[in-house]
C-alpha cells in the first residue's frame, strides 16, 4: 500500500491532489500531519460508499460532525463504536485508507462485548498492518481489556512476545506498558511489575530496535514507580545476555532513572 511519496510535515505543504485522495480514502497518510488533514466527514461518505451504504450518509452526519471535534485518539475510538453499528464493517480491514482501518481496529478488536482472549485475536491483522498508525490503533483499541485484567493479558500476551513478526513482539510490550502513551495507565502493573518478566525477557534482546524500543520504554515507565525492580532486572539482564541489543535495551529503560541521578 505504501505509494512512494514522501508525507508532508505541515498542513500547507499537502499537494492539493493529495488531500482529496486521503479524504476519498484512496491513499495512505505518510505524515501525523496529513492524518490531521483528513476530513473524517468527507472520509466516512468514501466508506459509506464502499460499504454499499451511502445512502445512509445524512443520518449519521450530525454524529460524525461532533466526534470529528475530538481529538485524533477519541475520534477514532469514537468513529470505531460508530462503524461497529454499521453492518458489513468488517470489510474494512482491507481498506486501501489507513484512517479507516484505524477505524475499523476500534470497530472490530475494540468491542468491549467480547473477551480479552477474543479482541486480542481480532486485533492481530491490525497489529501486523503494514502502517505503523495503524499498528498503534491495534493495541490502542484493546488497552481498556489489559488494563482490566493485565494477568491475564500477560499471560495470553506472552505467546507474542515469541512470534517471528516483530510487530506481534512490540505489541505484546506495547499493549502492556504501565504508562503507555495516549492512553489509561495500568495501576496493577505501576505497582507489581514483576509478572511482566516473563513477556519482557524473551524481547529483551530482541533483533528488532522497534521491539527494543517498546521493551525499553516499558521498563522506563516501571521505573518511575518501582525503580528496585528496574534496576534489579537490567542487572539480571547484563548477567544473562551481555549483548549490543542488551545493552540498548538497559540505557533506554534507565534514562529516566540516570536523569534523576544527575540532577
Amino acid at each position: 500500500m505504501n505509494d512512494g511519496r514522501k508525507g508532508a510535515r505541515r498542513m500547507r505543504d499537502i499537494p492539493a491532489e493529495v488531500l482529496e485522495a486521503l479524504n476519498r480514502g484512496e491513499v495512505e497518510t505518510r505524515s501525523l500531519v496529513e492524518g490531521l488533514a483528513i476530513d473524517t466527514s468527507t472520509l466516512f461518505a468514501a466508506v459509506l460508499r464502499d460499504l454499499d451504504r451511502s445512502a445512509e450518509a445524512e443520518s449519521w452526519s450530525e454524529r460524525v460532525s461532533r466526534i470529528a471535534a475530538h481529538g485524533v485518539v477519541r475520534r477514532t475510538r469514537e468513529m470505531g463504536a460508530l462503524l461497529r453499528e454499521i453492518p458489513a464493517h468488517e470489510k474494512l480491514a482491507a481498506h486501501p485508507s489507513d484512517t479507516a482501518r484505524c477505524w475499523a481496529a476500534y470497530a472490530i478488536a475494540g468491542n468491549p462485548d467480547l473477551g480479552l482472549s477474543q479482541r486480542l485475536a481480532l486485533a492481530r491483522p491490525f497489529a501486523q498492518d503494514p502502517h505503523s498508525g495503524v499498528r498503534e490503533i491495534a493495541w490502542l483499541s484493546v488497552r481498556d481489556a489489559v488494563g482490566a485484567d493485565p494477568i491475564q493479558a500477560l499471560e495470553l500476551l506472552t505467546v507474542w512476545a515469541h512470534e517471528p513478526d516483530p510487530n506481534l513482539r512490540r505489541f505484546a510490550s506495547e499493549a502492556t506498558r504501565p504508562r503507555g502513551v495516549w492512553c489509561n495507565h495500568i495501576p496493577e502493573l505501576k505497582a507489581r511489575p514483576e509478572p511482566a518478566a516473563t513477556l519482557l525477557d524473551p524481547i529483551r534482546s530482541d533483533p528488532s530496535r522497534y521491539v527494543r524500543d517498546s521493551v525499553g520504554n516499558w521498563l522506563n515507565d516501571a521505573s518511575k514507580t518501582r525503580a528496585d525492580w528496574v534496576r534489579a532486572i537490567c542487572e539480571r539482564w547484563r548477567s544473562l545476555s551481555p549483548t549490543r541489543e542488551t545493552d540498548y535495551t538497559i540505557r533506554r529503560g534507565l534514562r529516566t532513572l540516570r536523569k534523576s541521578e544527575h540532577a
